[in-house]
């Protein structure tokens, strides 16, 4: 394959990238997901820990009747863990792991907006060597004079097992674990 076809490869990857994008913050990074990859975003609430799970778990919730796992990004990440604030938040995403979808939560410091970047806004993540992966990292998007990390979240949580929260507990294990009872949605979410 000639440098030409390469190039035109990665130009054509990078605007197959094209699209909008739920941004958020955790401390002064920004990053953005794939807006088709959200599901949900809701404050702060309960999490129920987990025992044996690695630190960036921070455990599960239970939201309207289905039991989600629940990452750290910024113990994910490497980074100081944060105080919580009224604009703390969760955004629940829909992961592929192979040809499984589940739902899975992580805690930002808080959301910023939606925003539509051009493929020619986004640049391949740079290389910094052999012994830094950024799999994880779809692209750099260029906004104004900033840059906001786009995140492959599957890749992202690609090395958490959390199939396991997602569904293929029977309930009586769910029940211990997470010491819930019962699980009924809240009469406001039962419409």
């Amino acid at each position: 394959m000639s440098t030409t076809e390469q190039i035109e490869q990665v130009n054509k990857a990078l605007l197959d990238k094209a699209g909008k994008y739920l941004t958020f913050a955790l401390g002064k990074e920004q990053y953005g997901l794939e807006i088709l990859k959200v599901r949900e975003i809701i404050g702060y609430m309960d999490i129920t820990a987990v025992p044996q799970t690695p630190h960036h778990v921070k455990g599960v919730i239970n939201l309207r009747g289905q039991v989600i796992p629940v990452i750290d990004l910024r113990a994910k990440f490497g980074m100081e863990t944060a105080e919580i604030t009224e604009q703390t938040c969760i955004i629940v995403c829909e992961i592929q792991s192979g040809n499984r979808s589940f739902s899975t939560g992580i805690v930002v410091d808080n959301v910023e907006e939606v925003l539509d970047i051009d493929g020619q806004d986004i640049e391949e993540a740079p290389q910094f060597g052999s012994n830094v992966d950024t799999n994880f990292i779809l692209g750099m998007g260029k906004i104004g004079d900033t840059v906001k990390l786009l995140l492959d979240i599957d890749k992202v949580l690609a090395g958490d097992d959390l199939s396991g929260f997602a569904g293929d507990f029977d309930s009586e294990t769910v029940a211990e674990a997470t010491d819930i009872k019962e699980v009924t949605p809240k009469a406001a979410d039962a419409k």
